[in-house]
């Protein structure tokens, strides 16, 4: 879990991603939110429950600037399978950083709204937790009215449309795509286009898909070259692919060779162990290629 928060963060965290999945997700592409207006924020917030201090870290969390004032705080919750929980966590991070804003080194400033986005990578099923405080907790009718609702902003990856996809500038438009084609079709078509931040999408790919193969590609890097588009990565696991057929095909080939000696020796009269040494392999094993050797 450590390991797939970590790569989450470090494509999410660069300004040019972060703002492209803002402006791409809540403005239909426009560019409202700038990466040269984001400053990095703490993720870390503290609070008291049972009597003791305790903390919680959001995945990545931003401010919003205009002219050296802050004009928003955003922050992104990602999730790879539905959490009923989610509109309480939510309710936590966002009331944590409302708090903030009253210490006394903040008193005075202008007061900014807390948005948290929470990007669902699943795409083989929708969602089907609960989305508002309403629906996650049970309330008694009479109380009902009393208790503040907070809904979750959810934005499922995979079933975004095409257009969607195409509002995004940044390498989050291959992340999306890939998680689009994959709920469609079950499979993946690239696109030749050069990304930004190479190894930080595959390490994202892979641990949203535990998908491996996108982990051995980014790091043999050194040894073969760097991977500028998905065209190059898919290649390059097919390559891959070739490679281990051929390995395998002359693996089985020799065994295939010392099992028929094995057989041909034992109708000779020797014994299992005597063929095991003979072929330096283990007893176990000649005695499974005795076993199923036809009479």
């Amino acid at each position: 879990m450590a390991e797939k928060d970590i790569a989450e963060k470090i494509l999410e965290a660069y300004d040019d991603v972060f703002a492209d999945i803002v402006n791409g997700l809540l403005f239909d592409g426009e560019e409202i939110v700038r990466a040269d207006a984001l400053s990095d924020q703490s993720a870390r917030a503290a609070y008291k429950a049972d009597g003791k201090l305790r903390e919680h870290e959001r995945d990545v969390l931003k401010h919003v600037n205009a002219c050296s004032v802050r004009i928003a705080s955003v922050g992104f919750e990602n999730q790879s399978a539905p959490d009923p929980d989610m509109p309480l966590r939510v309710y936590g991070y966002d009331g944590a950083e409302y708090m903030a804003q009253t210490r006394r080194k903040n008193r005075g400033k202008p007061r900014y709204p807390v948005i948290t986005l929470v990007l669902y990578f699943g795409y083989e099923k929708h969602w089907d937790k609960p989305l508002s405080i309403h629906e996650a907790v049970d309330i008694p009718p009479r109380f009902k009215p009393f208790v503040q609702d907070v809904r979750v902003n959810l934005f499922e990856i995979a079933w975004l449309t095409h257009e969607q996809v195409r509002r995004f500038k940044s390498d989050f438009r291959i992340v999306a795509d890939y998680f689009v084609q994959m709920r469609e079709k079950g499979d993946y078509e690239p696109s030749p286009e050069n990304l930004e931040h190479v190894q930080a999408t595959l390490q994202l790919l892979s641990v949203m898909t535990q998908d491996h193969r996108f982990e051995d590609v980014y790091n043999s890097q050194d040894q073969e070259g760097e991977v500028k588009n998905m065209c190059e990565f898919l290649d390059r696991v097919e390559s891959r692919g070739i490679e281990k057929g051929i390995e395998k095909g002359i693996e089985q080939g020799a065994e295939s060779k010392a099992r028929e000696m094995a057989i041909n020796l034992y109708r000779l009269g020797m014994k299992p162990e005597e063929i095991a040494g003979v072929a330096n392999e283990t007893l176990e094993k000649v005695e499974r290629w005795l076993e199923l050797a036809p009479v």
